[in-house]
């Protein structure tokens, strides 16, 4: 019997492996077999044995147990799609796992530090040759500088200032010396189960990289979306250069999000081409978190929420629908209506505004070019047009209620309509 059917089934029996109640032995096990064989071809044996502790009572599962078998039972049990592919739930319950516990943005940090970590031990260990065909040493060194250069910007100014020396001179003998003064999880926020977080469809190499990424940038949305809900609740409190800065800080996170592209870019198309095959179901136009950071801004167009961008995401979609839903849209004009406040104070909240709708169709630009490298004409793999449907994405506007724009996307003037016409 397969080691891991053997520890599914002891775990079946007594409800722990080796005296740990939490399931983590199990789920290490179990991904030592996803990282060998692809979750796609996982044996029908070894899935049924965890189906089976899937199905016990509640009370039987722990958290972060039952988050893990969510996400490698999804193709099994035909729910297959991108939150699962990217182990969402059980990242989101690392975010909670205690007061100390990293935020979204700090931990799209610690994400692709890991990814630098991988890329370094993997290079520095007899798999380099091995079939699932790592990069080539001139792509490593790419890929491992705009990882560093993403992690340096989230590190107080001389912790950065040493990585980026370090690595300056670092030969490829070297990397892992750099790698140990990046951050990463501790055991008490939850540091061991962060390890599991990464369950690839297929068995090359760059696939564990293409995952880290998208996984950091839905943790870059979820920053997003905070700091977008709190220039809503500044607007509402009447706190007017607060929710300015709120709107500028959620645009500075755009530049994070971009660099990630920038990462991405050094995949190779044929690796992408080699696993996207069973990946089919699961696709970024699921993103929840992108979602929810677009209807916080303010309502889309009605076509755009009855498109696939929307009914792909029906949660989102529903509370987009709901009335009591609010948007910066929406209180930046119940507030313009009090007149409280001089036009230096309106202009600077207009111009974060212009900011922000500028870094946003900057990204999706960036977006739909990278795209293009890898797609070509193939479609997305969540069943859309790819590359035709992310052109299309670029005429949507974010603040396109408040009319006309003026400098760089600045909105300006009364809108031309309300929020809920």
């Amino acid at each position: 019997m397969n080691p891991e059917c053997a520890e599914a089934d002891r775990w079946a029996a007594a409800g722990h492996v080796n005296g740990e109640p939490d399931g983590l032995h199990l789920a290490r096990t179990v991904t030592e077999e996803v990282r060998r064989t692809g979750k796609h071809f996982l044996p029908r044996s070894l899935l049924l044995r965890l189906g089976d502790i899937r199905n016990r009572p509640d009370a039987d599962r722990p958290p972060f147990l039952q988050a893990f078998l969510d996400c490698v039972l999804d193709k099994h049990e035909g729910r297959y799609w991108n939150r699962t592919y990217l182990s969402l739930p059980l990242l989101e319950l690392l975010l909670d796992t205690a007061e100390d516990a990293p935020d979204p943005n700090r931990m799209a940090t610690l994400l692709i530090s890991d990814v630098i970590r991988f890329e370094t031990r993997w290079a520095a260990s007899s798999r380099g040759s091995a079939a699932s065909d790592p990069p080539d040493p001139e792509t490593l060194r790419k890929r491992l500088r705009h990882a560093l250069r993403f992690v340096a910007h989230d590190l107080d100014g001389p912790e950065a200032d040493e990585l980026m020396s370090r690595a300056a001179g670092a030969s490829r003998s070297h990397w892992a010396d750099v790698a140990d003064l990046l951050p990463r999880l501790t055991a008490e926020e939850g540091g061991h189960w962060f390890d599991v977080t990464v369950q690839p469809v297929y068995v090359l190499h760059d696939e564990y990289f293409f995952i880290r990424a998208l996984q950091a940038h839905e943790m870059i949305f979820t920053a997003i979306a905070t700091d977008v809900r709190s220039a809503v609740e500044a607007l509402r409190e009447g706190r007017l250069a607060a929710a300015a800065a709120d709107a500028e800080r959620a645009a500075g996170l755009f530049e994070r999000a971009s660099a990630l592209f920038r990462m991405v870019a050094t995949m190779r198309p044929g690796h992408f081409d080699g696993f996207r095959h069973f990946t089919q179901g699961a696709s970024a136009i699921q993103s929840e978190q992108y979602k929810r950071f677009e209807i916080l801004c303010g309502l889309p167009t009605a076509p755009r929420l009855r498109s696939e961008a929307f009914t792909n995401v029906p949660a989102v979609r529903a509370e987009a629908e709901d009335d009591t839903h609010d948007t910066v849209v929406r209180a930046y004009l119940d507030l313009r209506r009090s007149a409280r406040f001089d036009e230096a104070e309106w202009n600077r909240f207009r111009t974060a505004l212009g900011g922000l709708e500028e870094r946003h169709q900057r990204w999706k630009s960036t977006h739909r070019s990278l795209a293009a490298r890898m797609l070509g004409d193939a479609h997305g793999s969540g069943y859309t047009a790819g590359v035709p449907y992310l052109a299309e994405c670029l005429d949507n506007r974010l603040f396109w209620q408040l009319g006309e724009q003026r400098g760089a996307g600045c909105p300006m003037g009364a809108p031309i309509a309300s929020e809920h016409t």
